[in-house]
C-alpha cells in the first residue's frame, strides 16, 4: 500500500506542473500567473485546496492532457467556501476536452448539491476542435455548463467568473452568464468569434484586444463588470467581490470538537492485505477514520458481512456502512435499516466499500437475494442525507450500486490507491470468458488447449 500511496504522490506532482514547459514559459512572458499559482492566490492564506478529479484524463488522449486541462476543487476565499474552476492554458491552449467537459460539469454539481458559490478563472480556446463530435452537441456537453450558470444563480448560487486570458466562441456565455465578472488589461478577451473569423465572415481587420479587451467590454459594451491590470489585481477583486456576498454557514446538524484517532490513520497501510482474496476485520479502518476511535455499532451479530454504525469525524455525526465481506440477505437487510435511521436523525452516511458482490447460488436465490438487495440498493437511492463514499479495496458488480457508487448520488466519492472498479473481479472474469471461449470452440468440434486457456486467463486477470 505504501509504494502505490507514494507513486501516486509522484504522478499528481507531475501532473500538476500542468502543460510542457515551453508552454510554462510562453505563459509566463505574458505576466501571467500559472493555474495554480491563480488558485493558490485566490484562496484565503493557510488554507487547504480540496481539489477534485486530479488525475482525470489521465493518459487517454495521447498527450499529456493533465488534470484534463482545467483545475477544480474547493477553496475558501473571504472566509467563503466554493468551487474553483481555472483553465489551465499551458494545456493545449486551456481547449475543452471531452474529460474537461465532464470535469467542469461535475464541479458545477458539487456547487448545487453542496450550495457553493462558483469562481471561474478564464483563460481558455474553447472546444478542442478535433474532438468536438464528444464535446459539443449533447445534453451532458459544452453547452450544459452555460444552462447550468443559469440554474446555479437562480437558486442564489452565486456565478463570478475572472477572465484573465481568451474566452472566445460558446466560452464567451462564461463571464456574459456570471452574476460578476472581472477582466484583466491586455490578457483577458471576450468574444464570439475572434479577429480571422471575423476577417472571414465580414472583411474587417481587428485587433483582439479592440474586439473583445478589456476596455471595451468595461467602458462601451458593458459585458465585464471590472478592470484589473494584472492577475494579481483580478484575483483581489474577485476576493472583495466574495467578501461581500452576505454569506452564513449555518450547519444543520450538533457539531462537537474534532478529537484525533486513538490509532494512527498511516496504520491502514499495514491492515490492508495485498490481496482481494484476504480478509481483515474493517473494524481496524474505521477505528483510525473517527474521533477518538469511538463507534457505536448497530446490529452487531446479526449481517455480519456488513458493518454498520454511528461515529464523528472531525466533530460531524456519521452513519458508517462498511464492508467487511460478501453481501448476504441478512446484511442486505442491517443495511436498508440503518439507512432508514440515518435519514430518521438527518446524519450523512459514508460508505467504506469493499465488496465482491452479493451471495450467489441456487440456495440464496431461493431464500430471495435478489429482493433483500433491492431493498438495500432501494434505500441507498431514496435516502435524503448527504452520501459520501470511499472504496477501500475491491468494487465488484451489484456490489457498487449496495453500497452508493457514483450512479446512486455520492456527493463525493474517493478511490485509496488499491481501489479497482469492475462489473466483476479479475479471476471471476476470466473464468467466465474463459468458459464462454471453450463452449464455443467445442462446438465446432475442436478443443482448446489447457495451455493457451491459462494463457487466455492471464490476459484478463
Amino acid at each position: 500500500m505504501r509504494g502505490l500511496v507514494d507513486e501516486l504522490h509522484e504522478t499528481r506532482a507531475r501532473v500538476a506542473l500542468g502543460g510542457p514547459e515551453k508552454s510554462r514559459d510562453r505563459h509566463l512572458s505574458r505576466g501571467k500567473l500559472l493555474p495554480r499559482d491563480r488558485v493558490g492566490q485566490l484562496c484565503d492564506p493557510g488554507t487547504p485546496f480540496l481539489e477534485l478529479s486530479p488525475m482525470a484524463a489521465y493518459g487517454m488522449y495521447g498527450d499529456d492532457i493533465h488534470a484534463a486541462g482545467v483545475i477544480t476543487g474547493i477553496g475558501q476565499v473571504s472566509g467563503t467556501e466554493c468551487v474553483i474552476v481555472c483553465n489551465d492554458a499551458t494545456i493545449k491552449g486551456g481547449t475543452y476536452y471531452p474529460m474537461t467537459v465532464k470535469k467542469h460539469l461535475r464541479a458545477q454539481e458539487v456547487a448545487r448539491e453542496n450550495h457553493l458559490p462558483c469562481i471561474y478563472l478564464v483563460d481558455s480556446g474553447g472546444a478542442n476542435l478535433p474532438n468536438h463530435t464528444e464535446v459539443f452537441p449533447d445534453k451532458e456537453h459544452f453547452g450544459r455548463i452555460f444552462y447550468n450558470q443559469a440554474t446555479l444563480s437562480s437558486l442564489g448560487i452565486p456565478q463570478i467568473a475572472c477572465v484573465m486570458g481568451s474566452c472566445t466562441a460558446g466560452g464567451a456565455y462564461v463571464p456574459a452568464m456570471s452574476d460578476e465578472t472581472v477582466i484583466v488589461r491586455k490578457q483577458g478577451t471576450i468574444f464570439l468569434a475572434g479577429p480571422p473569423l471575423v476577417k472571414a465572415a465580414t472583411g474587417e481587420v481587428v485587433t483582439a484586444e479592440d474586439l473583445g479587451g478589456a476596455d471595451v467590454h468595461t467602458r462601451i459594451s458593458g459585458v465585464a463588470d471590472h478592470y484589473a491590470v494584472d492577475d494579481a489585481h483580478a484575483l483581489s477583486i474577485v476576493r472583495n467581490i466574495m467578501a461581500g456576498l452576505n454569506r452564513c454557514k449555518s450547519p444543520s446538524i450538533v457539531l462537537n470538537d474534532p478529537v484525533k484517532p486513538k490509532y494512527d490513520a498511516e496504520e491502514i497501510g499495514g491492515i490492508l492485505p495485498d490481496s482481494f482474496a484476504k480478509s481483515y476485520d474493517v473494524r481496524e479502518v474505521i477505528a483510525r477514520l473517527v474521533d477518538a476511535s469511538e463507534f457505536d455499532e448497530f446490529k452487531k451479530l446479526f449481517g455480519t458481512t456488513l458493518v454498520t454504525g454511528f461515529a464523528r469525524i472531525w466533530g460531524i455525526p456519521v452513519a458508517i456502512l462498511a464492508n467487511n465481506g460478501i453481501l448476504y440477505s441478512e446484511s442486505a437487510q442491517k443495511g436498508a435499516h440503518f439507512i432508514e435511521l440515518a435519514c430518521q436523525r438527518k446524519i450523512p452516511l459514508l460508505f467504506l466499500q469493499n465488496i465482491s458482490g452479493f451471495m450467489v447460488g441456487q440456495k440464496y436465490e431461493a431464500a430471495g437475494i435478489a429482493r433483500d438487495g433491492a431493498k438495500l440498493v432501494t434505500a441507498v437511492a431514496c435516502a435524503n442525507v448527504p452520501k459520501i463514499t470511499v472504496i477501500i479495496g475491491g468494487s465488484f458488480g451489484a456490489g457498487n450500486y449496495a453500497m452508493c457508487g457514483r450512479a446512486y448520488g455520492a456527493r463525493m466519492l474517493w478511490m485509496w490507491p488499491n481501489a479497482r472498479i469492475s462489473v466483476m473481479g479479475g479471476e471471476q472474469a476470466a473464468m467466465v470468458l474463459a468458459q464462454v471461449r471453450k463452449d464455443g470452440v467445442e462446438a465446432k468440434g475442436e478443443m482448446w488447449p489447457a495451455e493457451e486457456e491459462r494463457k487466455f486467463k492471464r490476459t484478463i486477470r
